[in-house]
């Protein structure tokens, strides 16, 4: 008998739960609370006992981690390094159960961690743990950590959730209890995506955005930071004090190689021993599979593959020019021709893993004379060397992605190709990872970038964070709404939501909230990511877990086998 106290799939329509029987569980998205003892279900049998440690893994990258900071903005490759050297309160098991971390136990009604109403919080916290330094953890790193991603002048990269926190207080080094000032459904799964960080180093120093744990990261997660050379690796030793399971290996390498030709290259002879973030490519899958010293995995990830437009510019105010854009957008082509049909056409952001997941979407029909009719009834004309142009704004602009990704810069010359057939004019600008995800996307400098991005939060829908208009960086600091895009309607119904205790009517709006953003067109969507990645055959614990941004979750039960 399962521990769930969730909306089955099969939940008629309008089924509201009882709210002592959701908040017993998890206030979040229908996740499912973990009891206590969960986490030794994860591991497996035939693992090395507790202490036992062996030997190396390199793990190859085409993205370089930069961001040391969790709390900051930060990318996908970022997080594999966080989820390494950081813990949370508690994490996410690949079934969407809660498990606890840094807390004893996952806050209920049931064991008094949690109001009926959902507002008050109270955290019990595991004893014992100790920072990288020798440190001890207490509650008061949690009360500095929330504090600090309220605090306005520090760079967070989201304040989601967090901005409702309130009446925060340390009851004891391993108790803490907070407010919020209203419901919020989605806290749980951000609260599993927040590493606590240090407040005797941060807190300690002259400037909060500029201390020594930017490039000296001290954590109480299963690896410390031992040192990072700039484009080449990130090197990390086992933290023996851990107060989880394992780490079952000695060291742990983030070996940046940008080329994935390059990185394939290294994993088929042994120089890498593992590969993630954007892993094998389709077109190398056959070869690299022959390989009898490796193993490869391929698992639905929740990213969605974007063209993603910068709102702000003149042209795309038009939404006619949005719309012709994506009828001239061979998708079918790129995803058979280019990707080797491993993707899944998407219409949506969110992926089909998602409760929230809207099937009934109009499908993308490729028509670029239907594109092209749009243009010259909204009066784009072919101008200048057949671009076309309106009140003197030409359709000429930039896509820009990660240098070395060679698929994705074959599909940039693909769409160049079927937009210059429609009066279109798409220049090509990429830069290697460290500069296409810092400032240029950070804060809007791009005219379109190639992206793929996860929408949710852990397992729960909200993606207010990427498509909310108070989540702009480039306007408010905060969030990672790139695209800019701003939406009244939208956003109204993403407050609304959030407030929500019935998941079925959370549903509801998030489905329209889909519907929305399809006939916006503010992104172009083109394919959900099945992902292969690999490791050697020795090797044992990898996991897919489609609730993180990185398979890189469990490197900790990661071990030799020989």
């Amino acid at each position: 008998m399962s521990n769930r106290h969730d909306v089955p799939p099969t939940a008629p329509k309008g089924l509201l739960l009882p709210r002592r029987d959701f908040l017993g569980v998890a206030v979040a998205s229908g996740l499912a609370a973990a009891l206590p003892g969960t986490a030794t279900a994860w591991a497996q049998a035939g693992k090395p006992p507790k202490g036992t440690r062996k030997g190396q893994v390199t793990i190859g990258l085409s993205q370089e981690p930069t961001v040391m900071n969790p709390l900051r903005g930060r990318i996908e490759v970022d997080e594999g390094l966080h989820m390494n050297l950081f813990s949370s309160l508690w994490s996410i098991d690949p079934k969407g159960n809660l498990v606890p971390e840094l807390a004893a136990e996952i806050p209920t009604v049931a064991n008094g961690g949690l109001s009926e109403d959902g507002l008050t919080w109270k955290v019990k916290l595991r004893p014992g743990v100790t920072w990288h330094d020798g440190k001890p953890f207490t509650a008061e790193d949690v009360k500095f950590t929330i504090e600090l991603i309220q605090n306005k002048d520090f760079p967070a990269g989201s304040r989601n959730g967090h901005s409702l926190v309130k009446d925060l207080k340390v009851i004891s080094p391993t108790e803490i209890s907070w407010k919020l000032e209203r419901f919020y459904a989605p806290y749980f799964s951000i609260m599993a995506w927040t590493y606590i960080v240090p407040k005797h180093i941060i807190g300690a120093a002259a400037d909060i955005k500029n201390s020594s744990f930017e490039t000296k990261p001290i954590g109480t997660g299963p690896f410390k930071f031992v040192e990072r050379r700039p484009g080449d690796y990130i090197l990390l030793a086992a933290n023996e004090n851990y107060y989880g399971e394992g780490p079952y290996i000695e060291r742990l390498i983030f070996k940046y190689i940008p080329d994935l030709i390059v990185l394939k290259t290294q994993f088929m002879t042994g120089a890498v021993d593992a590969v993630g973030i954007q892993g094998i490519t389709p077109d190398n899958y056959e070869e690299v599979s022959k390989v009898k010293s490796v193993k490869l995995f391929r698992s639905p990830m929740p990213f969605v593959e974007c063209i993603i437009l910068n709102n702000e510019r003149p042209y795309f105010k038009d939404p006619a020019v949005r719309q012709a854009l994506y009828l001239s957008l061979d998708k079918e082509t790129i995803i058979r021709d280019i990707y080797y049909g491993v993707h899944r056409p998407s219409e949506t952001y969110l992926p089909p893993q998602s409760w929230a997941f809207n099937p009934d979407l109009p499908k993308q029909q490729y028509d670029p004379k239907a594109a092209m009719k749009l243009l010259d009834d909204a009066g784009w004309k072919p101008g200048s060397g057949g671009v076309r142009e309106k009140n003197g704004v030409r359709l000429e602009f930039s896509n820009s992605t990660t240098a070395g990704n060679h698929l994705r810069e074959q599909t940039q010359q693909f769409m160049q190709q079927s937009w210059q057939q429609i009066g279109v004019k798409l220049s090509i600008k990429n830069f290697p990872p460290a500069v296409m995800w810092g400032t240029y996307w950070r804060q809007s400098e791009f005219d379109t970038a190639m992206a793929g991005s996860v929408y949710t939060i852990g397992s729960d829908p909200d993606a207010s964070d990427r498509l909310a208009s108070w989540s702009i960086p480039a306007k408010t600091g905060t969030g990672s709404n790139t695209s800019q895009y701003s939406n009244p309607e939208v956003d109204a119904l993403f407050k609304e939501s959030v407030s929500l205790v019935d998941r079925e009517k959370r549903k509801a709006n998030y489905q329209k909230i889909q519907a929305m953003v399809r006939k916006d067109l503010p992104i172009l969507p083109v394919f959900q990511y099945v992902q292969t990645e690999g490791t050697k055959t020795n090797i044992d614990g990898f996991a897919a877990n489609v609730n993180y941004r990185s398979n890189h979750w469990n490197v900790r039960t990661w071990y030799w086998t020989s």
